[in-house]
């Protein structure tokens, strides 16, 4: 299959498989606290990565260690917590949408840091998307005024983590495999994990005759199965064939699965949304359209 048409099918699956996150999110917070939550999808997911490519983990240099354990962090540990703890307290579609800030900080943080060049087209389409994320993020006040929206603080934290993030595997981790990277992640990260779930009280709560814990446990191991371990090695394969600015452009069309299932569960869409929505996917076209 030709590159070209690969990396858009990577890109839908993700968006599929991330935007329906949010909302597996939302319902794991109603049986799990959110540091539970975080610490589960991390140890949950490693389980599912090691089982598949922990034999890779001879292929990964003693260099390479540093900017794995660097990328695990910033693209995985404090972003699963950071994002949890927003969802108590804003909606999932919301969250989703503030995600899409994403790609803006990619190439901001591209350009000053890790000195990847930019077009003036994939900056008009990063532009033009974060106007059309704007509108939807002014509706959703108008909408929810009873949200806190400090909270949002938090996701718009982890755009900024997942822009670093991807920089780093494009600059400092192109030759490592896909699989291999999500294993050095996690390597990394499943011990501060396991340490935060501990700290919980976890085990003394744990109790399957109770609904919403069983069915919170049941929604986190989806999440952490589809939406952390699947996900992380798809992105990680899709920035490497791809660029920085289209890998996080998955964040664009996130929103609209995000949405979706919102709408599904209760939380309120408009028009101007909808136009917004628009909005943000003629960004992604302009941002990865070819000279």
């Amino acid at each position: 299959m030709h590159l070209g048409n690969k990396k858009w099918i990577y890109l839908a699956i993700l968006s599929l498989i991330w935007g329906s996150s949010f909302i597996l999110i939302k319902k794991s917070l109603i049986g799990l606290t959110p540091l539970q939550l975080g610490a589960l999808r991390i140890i949950i997911s490693a389980c599912f990565i090691f089982i598949f490519g922990f034999y890779t983990i001879k292929d990964i240099t003693k260099a390479q260690w540093k900017w794995l354990a660097i990328s695990g962090l910033l693209g995985t540990f404090f972003p699963v917590f950071l994002f949890a703890f927003a969802e108590t307290e804003i909606d999932s579609s919301v969250a989703s949408i503030l995600n899409s800030l994403t790609p803006l900080n990619t190439i901001l943080l591209g350009f000053a840091i890790f000195k990847i060049a930019s077009t003036k087209r994939q900056i008009l389409g990063v532009i033009i998307g974060f106007v059309g994320t704007a509108l939807l993020i002014l509706k959703g006040a108008e909408l929810n005024p009873q949200q806190n929206y400090l909270y949002a603080g938090l996701v718009v934290l982890s755009s900024i983590m997942y822009g670093i993030n991807v920089n780093i595997i494009k600059k400092h981790l192109q030759d490592v495999k896909a699989i291999s990277i999500a294993v050095g992640n996690f390597v990394t990260i499943i011990i501060p994990a396991i340490i935060v779930l501990l700290s919980t009280n976890f085990l003394d709560k744990v109790d399957f005759s109770n609904h919403d814990f069983a069915m919170s446990m049941l929604y986190i191991v989806i999440l952490s199965a589809f939406g952390t371990a699947l996900a992380k090695v798809l992105f990680n394969k899709l920035v490497q064939m791809a660029t920085p600015v289209f890998a996080s452009s998955v964040t664009y069309s996130m929103p609209l699965i995000a949405l979706m299932w919102g709408i599904l569960d209760g939380e309120s869409f408009s028009v101007l949304q909808g136009l917004a929505t628009i909005l943000i996917l003629l960004g992604i076209y302009l941002a990865n359209k070819r000279n």
